[in-house]
């Protein structure tokens, strides 16, 4: 009787843990919204290559056509992945702008010290192929995270996930507010919410 009992709670504690998370989510899981900042916060260390190439072939950190023609890219992107093209086309435009930030700071910094050291990336070849390929995983993680963009507690679920990222991660706190600049319109209601 004694083995049957501690055999039924093994398999009850085993069935417990093997059921998948997703099982057990809640309008609350914040899954989605971590894993977008995952993927914002490669886009924006992306930016420190990027400025270094500019810096050192002399080249203005804002080049107007390219960004135009990412834009209308993400459009036709976002409306093949069932994401609103006008939210896609904002998202990225604060891609570009928290990017642009990070780089002019980056610039101000070797402007008034030393500037960097070694060579960069090569800017076609590299750094760009790792852009594009996080503009198609930031549309699908723009998918996943478009029902929960009107909830009232969008901003304060948005500030909690990167609360939780840079917990997980050696985050770069002198990027707070490029992250916060990139995640600006993840919500309907904008800007990111205090954590509760």
């Amino acid at each position: 009787m004694n083995v049957i009992v501690r055999t039924s709670a093994c398999c009850a504690a085993a069935l417990l843990f093997a059921l998948p998370l997703s099982s057990a989510r809640a309008d609350g899981d914040d899954t989605a919204l971590t894993n977008l900042i995952a993927l914002v916060s490669q886009r924006l260390s992306l930016a420190e290559p990027v400025a270094h190439w500019k810096w050192e072939h002399h080249k203005p950190i804002t080049d107007a056509p390219r960004e135009a023609a990412l834009l209308d890219d993400v459009q036709k992107r976002a409306s093949a992945a069932g994401v609103d093209p006008a939210f896609a086309r904002t998202f990225f435009r604060d891609q570009i702008d928290a990017s642009t930030q990070v780089q002019k700071n980056l610039f101000e910094t070797w402007r008034t010290s030393q500037g960097p050291s070694g060579e960069a990336p090569d800017l076609a070849t590299v750094t760009r192929p790792q852009l594009d390929r996080l503009t198609g995983q930031l549309v699908g993680a723009l998918a996943r995270v478009q029902p929960m963009r009107a909830s009232a507690d969008c901003p304060a679920r948005v500030a909690r996930s990167i609360a939780n990222w840079k917990q997980l991660t050696r985050y770069d706190s002198a990027r707070t507010e490029a992250m916060s600049q990139a995640l600006e319109h993840v919500c309907t209601a904008g800007g990111v919410g205090a954590t509760a």
